[in-house]
């Protein structure tokens, strides 16, 4: 057990696993069980790095220094803020004997699990990150244990776009998930422009809910109105419950959050039908907030965590990309934005 979760690589404190650990051992040479990356890119999560751009106003230098001395520090990229790490592309190039995972040396592979539990070492200095977008070209490693999730990154998709794809692709599986278990249910998804958003947007309507949205501008409005994911569309802030939920208007029976801001908790509440379900994807998610919210409401909602991983969830996501035009144009806005 300790070998396939990652215990060995814990530093301090001991006995904790390496997500919860503050500092991790990124040394590049490998256990049995682990496979090292020569690391290419990594994406940061849209709550870290925006935390990250709001601290320093925007400079770009600056983000960049406090990446690098995060992970100096910590031997992760683990936002200590946000509790929020990210993903990673890179390719294998090493297999330990024992290691479980698909991969062979060579392979061109995204990290599906977070960077807040992934060894990390970064050896160019990010020289090629100008620190203005969620997408940081890299060199360095990383380390993967037996219980990693990794996937071999599809020919047809530019590694940019596949990377932005993989790393919400835990949103679109879940709320397939969930909205299979009612019977055409209305879905209501706050940032529906966004990349997690809109793939849940179009998980929804593929399992045959009616779709609305909630997005924080016009322009958002009209890219999304634009992309025929979402029946209904709002502009409103989400940290306004009172907001939310009057321009939402009939309650929702799904609502999923995918807004990279802290404050959200109470208007995805007050925006959900009684009996309905609440499903979290924001790493700015505060859990305390969400649940004396709905206790304070008198709300009769089930909360759900987005942990990020639903099996098949990769695949699911890409398909999602292949199959629908809309969902793949907001993305190549996005990464072209990046």
């Amino acid at each position: 057990m300790a070998g396939s979760v990652g215990l060995a690589r814990v530093l301090e404190p001991a006995g904790v696993l390496p997500q919860a650990a503050w500092r991790l051992d990124a040394s590049p040479e490998i256990g049995p069980d682990e496979v090292r990356i020569r690391v290419q890119r990594l994406n940061l999560d849209a709550a870290s790095y925006r935390q990250l751009a709001q601290k320093h106003g925007g400079d770009g230098a600056k983000i960049r220094a406090e990446v690098l001395a995060i992970v100096a520090e910590r031997g992760k990229m683990h936002n200590p803020v946000t509790g929020s790490g990210g993903m990673l592309i890179g390719v294998v190039e090493q297999v330990g004997p024992d290691s479980p995972l698909p991969v062979e040396p060579g392979d061109r592979v995204a990290t599906l699990v977070s960077l807040t539990l992934t060894p990390l070492r970064i050896t160019d200095g990010l020289a090629g990150w100008d620190g203005l977008s969620e997408q940081a070209p890299a060199d360095g490693t990383a380390i993967l244990f037996g219980r990693s999730i990794v996937g071999v990154l599809p020919d047809d998709l530019p590694p940019e776009l596949a990377l932005a794809v993989y790393d919400v692709c835990g949103a679109p599986a879940l709320v397939d998930r969930v909205v299979r278990q009612y019977r055409q249910p209305t879905v209501l998804v706050l940032g529906g422009a966004g990349k997690s958003g809109s793939l849940s947007l179009a998980a929804a309507r593929r399992a045959g809910a009616r779709t609305k949205a909630v997005v924080v501008s016009e322009a958002e409005r009209d890219a999304l109105r634009g992309a025929g994911l979402a029946d209904e569309i709002a502009v409103a802030d989400a940290r306004d419950p009172v907001a939310v939920a009057e321009r939402v208007g009939e309650p929702a029976d799904i609502t999923v959050v995918c807004v990279d801001v802290p404050g959200c908790e109470h208007g995805a509440i007050l925006a959900t039908a009684a009996g309905g379900t609440v499903i979290f994807f924001s790493m700015a998610t505060s859990f305390p907030a969400a649940a004396l919210g709905a206790e304070g409401l008198a709300a009769d909602v089930t909360m759900l965590v987005g942990n990020g991983y639903v099996p098949g969830h990769a695949e699911f996501a890409v398909d999602l990309l292949r199959t629908v035009p809309a969902v793949r144009s907001l993305f190549e806005a996005r990464v072209a934005g990046d």
